[in-house]
């Protein structure tokens, strides 16, 4: 309901969407913040990295992504040219930044016909509706971060769509002085065209930053192409200079044809957002419970339900583990050789994992038991990322 104030030169009204009207029937509209739910991007700052809290990871897994901080993943197609850490060569960053990803090149290769190395993020559809990407009343959006290099020149940058992967823009982006943080913004005119996922848990679109590309998936700067783009022409590539590095931080996608300050998240709200995609339960020494109840159904094998922190985005499709073990009453301890996720949407779901571990012998069947880490290394995660 509108506030009315009176006084002796007429009425004021103030409301949360027209925002100030005078006695004169002049308005003052309400602004749109600048600083509150605007950035797409999810853990842009690289805070999170429930993966490898912060140890450094070689690339070695070609034509799949391999994830390093959270949301953010390698695609690379000749393994170990790149190594990849949470504030790799301990850098200060930016000001106003805690954290950035450091990547290096471990060789020197020149990328050619269809080679491809690029750290990526996907952008779920339910996220980017109101883009309005593909039609008439598609949006215009600005990607602003700051990058550091001990290269200089022209870098390649790529937005597309997917699953379809058949619509891109490419466009050049300069870095200027070498190992040095230098802040860039770049704005991606509408695509009225093109096929977009804009709604569902799906992929709405990809963006790319390219650290090596063959001649066939580069594609010209600065236009919407009808084709599978995932680096630019006449960009430098990282991965051809033994040693290089190239760190970023700050990543912010948002509507509109400039920057504006990056979006700051508490710390608790980007892990949930995160974990809507992954979650990692660590142990911290003893008997770490995991799970919220669980049950031998034979004296080798338990199913355990395991609470995830938020609702996710589809059933969880793999776990990751180590040294976990089946508990009794938090006691007693016996090592689990095997487990498996129970994938059967009557058990698993968005707010349970439900996981199957088996043991050597020694469950009681049909008795209750917990499933635990055996040790502060131990650990269990859950995958439903894009």
């Amino acid at each position: 309901m509108p506030l009315i104030l009176t006084g002796t030169s007429g009425s004021t009204t103030l409301d949360s969407s027209a925002g100030l009207t005078f006695s004169d029937s002049s308005n003052q509209a309400a602004a749109a913040s600048p600083y509150v739910l605007k950035n797409r991007i999810i853990n842009g700052a690289m805070v999170i990295d429930q993966r490898n809290a912060g140890a450094s990871v070689s690339i070695t897994t070609t034509g799949s992504a391999v994830y390093t901080v959270d949301r953010w993943f390698f695609y690379v197609t000749q393994a170990s040219k790149i190594t990849t850490q949470q504030n790799q060569g301990s850098v200060t960053p930016p000001a106003g930044f805690s954290n950035y990803l450091g990547i290096t090149s471990s060789s020197a290769y020149t990328p050619t016909g269809g080679d491809n190395f690029y750290v990526s993020q996907n952008i779920e559809a339910n996220n980017i509706s109101d883009l309005a990407w593909g039609t008439a009343n598609a949006k215009t959006v600005t990607i602003s971060f700051w990058v550091r290099s001990s290269l200089t020149g022209n870098f390649g940058l790529v937005v597309e769509n997917a699953p379809t992967y058949n619509y891109s823009y490419p466009i050049l982006y300069t870095i200027n002085a070498a190992n040095t943080w230098e802040y860039k913004t770049i704005t991606i005119p509408a695509p009225t065209a093109g096929t977009w996922a804009t709604s569902g848990n799906g992929i709405g679109f990809t963006l790319v930053f390219s650290l090596g590309i063959g001649t066939t998936y580069a594609g010209p700067s600065g236009a919407w192409a009808a084709a599978n783009y995932n680096g630019v022409t006449g960009q430098t590539n990282v991965v051809a200079t033994n040693g290089a590095t190239f760190y970023i931080t700050g990543v912010q996608l948002e509507i509109g044809t400039s920057a504006t300050p990056f979006e700051r998240r508490l710390y608790n709200q980007e892990l949930a957002n995160c974990q809507r995609y992954y979650w990692r339960f660590n142990g911290t020494g003893g008997a770490t419970i995991f799970s919220a109840g669980g049950l031998a159904y034979t004296t080798t094998k338990g199913t355990f339900a395991i609470q995830n922190p938020v609702s996710m985005r589809v059933v969880p499709s793999a776990i990751d583990y180590a040294s976990l073990g089946i508990t009794l009453f938090g006691t007693s301890t016996t090592a689990v050789t095997s487990a498996i996720l129970v994938t059967s949407t009557a058990e698993s779901s968005l707010n349970f994992t439900v996981v199957e571990a088996t043991v050597a012998s020694g469950l009681t069947q049909f008795r209750p038991y917990n499933l635990s880490s055996s040790s502060a290394s131990g650990y269990i995660a859950a995958t439903a990322e894009l």
